[in-house]
């Protein structure tokens, strides 16, 4: 009822015709408590009639009727005229009488009726007839009931017909914005608006005592009633209370609301969200996404996102490899905008070109690691001005890359002294000069792979192997290097790691010096190399003491070579001995047996070996792999299956 007390009648009688064209909504009033009607005071005169208004105070639903004596509560009218008993039974009466909120509506108070009732605070208590309300009923609010002289239990104090119950406490929560603005932005006097309209409006919030109003109860048919308070509802039963047959619509009204307020308390609970993670947890959940998720999937999320993925942690290592969107302007902002990169990948990047990787340079002097395989546009200045602005580079991979020249060597020799990694395979223009260049500039170098560098002979073996001493793994893999070249390699006391494919002159006797002279050797590739044979095996297998890793792909061994290695070798673990025409069975057999560390065993077109002699060690030996065709197609299709391939669905598809 509070929206009767507004001055402006018309305007909310057109907002109500317009809520009727609108989803209905539920309506609140202006007080935090009951309508400014529902404080109805008596005054105690003595012109009462026999039926005279008295008021009945109920504890908590006891029904209990306290008949107290005590003076009444005139109401102080305008210009000291006050209000007698008839006036409030009358007004009591019309109140009682409305069904909806058409009649709501209606019932608008003349301007001295509403001067009166605005001037009346909270603690005002009303009393009506019995004869035109129902039995009481508990109201808790912040009233204070006070009682009547002759108070009876066929009395009840009067209560606002759109009230549900108490206001529910919870925790303070962002609702929506009162529906009920006044001049000063907000509800004074106990929540009456001073000059602001009426209207219904949705859950609002008070932030002072920290209370969130649900949606109250829906007006209430003149002819049914509440029920009285249950403190099981959870909710207080308020309203007209009828008799008991008539209790069941206020009980659901009451339990509506209170399985309303479980259904918000359930709705913040729904919605907490991965947000509410501390932010060091995000980061470390958006850590295991590659650069491409976080930037075209993850950051798009919202602005909270945004700025996780642009974490500074996320741009020291840069991967950008395969993507055919990278160019160098993305380059020159990731430069201007992230100086802190220490590691960046372009490799198959066909977009970028010496400008792009220029700026990179130029604004990052912390770069370390740089690797663009396959980037046949970049040439010679692009990793020159790399290696002139980032001095503190440890790997360089440029695998590939046609245009590179000596020149750009000259120029990591000259700048990066700290360098350790550089794999320059396939960079057919680089020579002898370059190398040496770099073996000079370069003597913590550990890692050196070389791979069908034409131009690149002994010279530049001699060079790597007198200047740079810490090396420890060396690659010269179809490179026209002779066995003159190779044996400089044995002065190399922490070479593990030695890869010697496609050596055209590589002699018998070189490797077995380099396997004696070189103790801490774990991985030997000797594949497609033609002159190795089962002698050099042999050696192998007896001087290698850490050798693990023994590679013999199509070199001309027989089955002596196995045995030698399963009786004199007690820790090679892997030997590839595919293509080799000549192993057969017994091979096969006694390596198996013999071998006490032996993982791995390849057969790959060893057409001498039966598929029935496979079959036969795979069982006795389960913890050997053994690899031929057959073998790895089965596991090829054991794999498939386990993740769920079927052939049907093969078919299907």
């Amino acid at each position: 009822m509070g929206h009767l007390l507004s001055k402006n009648g018309y305007r909310l009688k057109k907002r109500t015709r317009k809520l009727h064209h609108r989803k209905k909504k539920k309506r609140n009033c202006f007080l935090q408590g009951p309508c400014m009607l529902c404080f109805i005071v008596h005054g105690n005169s003595s012109g009462l009639d026999d039926d005279s208004d008295h008021l009945e105070t109920s504890v908590y639903g006891s029904g209990r009727c306290h008949n107290n004596s005590a003076p009444g509560i005139s109401v102080p009218g305008v210009g000291g005229v006050g209000i007698g008993a008839a006036a409030a039974s009358k007004l009591a009466g019309r109140y009682t009488a409305l069904a909806s909120p058409e009649d709501c509506a209606k019932f608008l108070l003349s301007p001295r009726e509403l001067a009166l009732w605005e001037g009346q605070g909270r603690s005002l208590l009303s009393a009506v007839p019995a004869k035109l309300i129902p039995p009481p009923a508990l109201f808790r609010t912040a009233v204070v009931s006070v009682p009547v002289p002759g108070c009876t239990s066929d009395y009840t104090e009067m209560v606002c017909k759109r009230k549900c119950s108490e206001v529910q406490r919870c925790t303070p929560c962002k609702q929506p914005r009162c529906a009920f603005p006044t001049a000063e932005g907000g509800l004074e006097n106990g929540g009456v608006g001073v000059g602001g309209g009426g209207g219904g409006g949705e859950a609002s919030s008070n932030t002072e005592t920290g209370h969130c109003h649900l949606p109250l109860c829906p007006f209430p048919s003149s002819s049914s009633s509440s029920s009285s308070f249950s403190p099981a509802d959870g909710c207080c039963g308020l309203g007209l209370q009828g008799d008991s047959s008539q209790s069941s619509d206020s009980s659901s009204c009451c339990q509506h609301h209170h399985d309303d307020g479980h259904g918000r308390v359930s709705d913040a609970a729904d919605t907490l969200s991965i947000n509410h993670l501390p932010s060091s947890i995000l980061l470390k959940v958006l850590s295991h996404l590659t650069v491409k998720e976080r930037c075209l999937c993850a950051s798009l999320v919202c602005k909270y996102w945004r700025d996780l993925c642009l974490d500074f942690q996320f741009w020291k290592q840069i991967d950008l490899s395969g993507l055919q969107q990278v160019n160098d302007d993305l380059l020159v902002k990731i430069a201007s905008r992230r100086q802190n990169v220490t590691e960046i990948n372009i490799s198959d990047c066909r977009g970028v070109q010496d400008h792009g990787v220029c700026s990179l340079a130029s604004h990052c002097p912390g770069l370390q690691k740089y690797t663009a395989y396959r980037c046949k546009q970049l040439g010679d200045l692009s990793l020159s001005a790399l290696a002139t602005h980032c001095s503190l580079l440890v790997k360089v991979h440029v695998g590939n890359q046609d245009k590179l020249t000596d020149e750009a060597l000259k120029k990591l020799g000259e700048h990066c002294s700290k360098l350790k990694d550089i794999h320059l395979g396939q960079c057919y223009s680089i020579t002898d000069e370059g190398m040496v260049a770099l073996a000079r500039g370069c003597p913590k170098l550990q890692r050196l792979y070389m791979q069908e560098n034409k131009l690149v002979t002994d010279r530049s073996v001699r060079a790597v192997a007198e200047h740079c001493p810490e090396l420890q793994f060396v690659g010269f893999m179809g490179c026209p290097v002779t066995s003159q070249g190779v044996i400089h390699l044995t002065g190399l006391r922490n070479l593990s790691i030695l890869d010697l494919r496609h050596i055209s002159e590589l002699n018998n006797e070189t490797v077995m010096e380099v396997v004696r002279k070189c103790r801490n050797l774990s991985s030997l590739n000797l594949c497609l190399n033609w002159s190795i044979n089962d002698r050099c095996v042999e050696i192998i297998a007896k001087e290698g003491r850490s050798l693990k890793e023994l590679y013999l792909v199509s070199c001309k061994i027989t089955d002596h070579a196995l045995i030698a290695i399963g009786q004199y070798s007690s820790t090679i673990e892997t030997v590839d001995a595919g293509w080799c025409k000549d192993i057969t069975d017994q091979g096969a057999t006694q390596i198996a047996q013999s071998s006490k560390s032996l993982r791995y065993l390849g057969l790959m077109r060893c057409d001498k070996v039966n598929e029935e002699t496979v079959e036969r060690l795979v069982v006795q030996y389960p913890h050997i792999v053994f690899s031929t065709v057959m073998q790895d197609c089965k596991r090829t299709l054991e794999r498939a299956y386990q993740m769920g391939w079927s052939p049907n669905t093969s078919n299907a598809s």
